[in-house]
């Protein structure tokens, strides 16, 4: 009779080819997993130190095909504006040598009561022309937003006055605000009304200047904030009527809170372009004979500080106090636009 075998202890080693396998791999293979191989790491060669140059040599045709526009913009754009700086330290009218004056034309430019004369045109005309022009071309863009028929025609209508020529419309408006002959004045007339000096009063001349500008630009901006009125969840609306707002409520605590970052950008742009009046007062009184064509009208009351500084550049030839005009008008510029960009973003930081 046999006996069966004693069962001994359990083996303490590696059991499965698995385990057998792993234990004669290195600690970092092992760290990895079984049957996994740690990635290597490769030395950096200098091959691919090259790879951006490599990566810009491939794409060469690309940057031939687009450097024309940026060759015209550094010859007729960026080099002017950049040999503006220089001109203005010098003394030169256009043909002779340049004679170093150092900060004198600036020095001169401070105490010129015509210069600050059309800087305050600029700004009348400016404040007279930017607000009423935003606030008509929000209501325009409410207006088109909540209607359901006609919408590319509208849309159209508002976009035509800022891409017709602007010496025409001056043209245009001088006819009707003209002093003997004026459409606005023969109505007035028809009316038993006094005529109106439009083109010889200080103020309503820089009003006529004002009407052009806001008349050309609104359909424009009210494009852009019917772009961003079509942004906003119409649910908003509906949970607003539904609580018993009306429609000034609405726009005023829904419709402008929603658009501020579009209406900072309106009033941006509306501050660039509407201080940089020049064509409107040129074309408007640039026929008259008594007085020089680019004086902005009787008593300078249109001359803004662009048309100014043509008078200087192109009619006296000094081209030194030009370009520091036009400079000392940049930062007055650029400090404005900074100012309306701090007011507008303190409103919204608000709670």
């Amino acid at each position: 009779m046999s006996s069966s075998p004693v069962a001994g202890p359990a083996p303490t080693g590696p059991t499965s080819g698995t385990d057998t396998a792993s234990a004669g791999q290195p600690a970092s293979d092992r760290a990895h997993g079984p049957g996994r191989r740690a990635p290597r790491i490769r030395p950096v060669s200098a091959g691919s130190r090259r790879g951006p140059r490599r990566r810009a040599a491939r794409y060469w045709p690309q940057y031939l095909a687009i450097s024309p526009y940026y060759l015209i913009f550094t010859v007729f754009m960026l080099f002017p504006v950049l040999y503006t700086v220089f001109l203005a330290f010098q003394k030169w009218d256009g043909i002779g040598d340049m004679h170093f004056v150092g900060f004198q034309q600036f020095r001169f430019l401070w105490d010129d009561p015509v210069f600050w004369l059309s800087v305050r045109n600029t700004l009348v005309i400016w404040v007279l022309s930017t607000g009423p022009m935003l606030f008509m071309a929000l209501v325009l863009a409410v207006l088109v937003n909540s209607t359901k028929r006609l919408t590319a025609f509208y849309r159209i209508a508002l976009f035509i006055p800022s891409i017709t020529s602007l010496v025409a419309i001056a043209i245009f408006f001088g006819a009707i605000f003209s002093n003997n002959f004026g459409l606005i004045n023969a109505v007035l007339r028809a009316l038993h009304l006094s005529a109106v000096p439009w083109m010889s009063n200080e103020w309503t001349i820089k009003l006529v200047i004002s009407a052009l500008m806001t008349w050309q630009w609104t359909g424009y901006n009210a494009i852009i904030y019917l772009a961003g009125l079509q942004a906003i969840p119409s649910e908003l609306y509906e949970a607003a009527r539904m609580d018993g707002a009306g429609p000034v409520r609405i726009l005023r605590s829904i419709t402008v809170p929603l658009l501020r970052p579009i209406i900072l950008f309106t009033v941006v742009i509306s501050t660039v372009t509407g201080l940089q009046s020049f064509t409107e007062p040129q074309v408007l009184f640039g026929s008259e004979a008594a007085t020089n064509p680019n004086s902005g009208g009787p008593g300078q009351a249109g001359l803004t500080t662009l048309l100014y500084f043509y008078h200087q550049a192109f009619d006296n030839n000094d081209f030194g106090y030009g370009a520091a005009i036009v400079w000392a008008f940049f930062l007055l510029i650029l400090l404005i636009v900074v100012v309306n960009w701090r007011l507008v973003q303190r409103k919204e930081r608000r709670p």
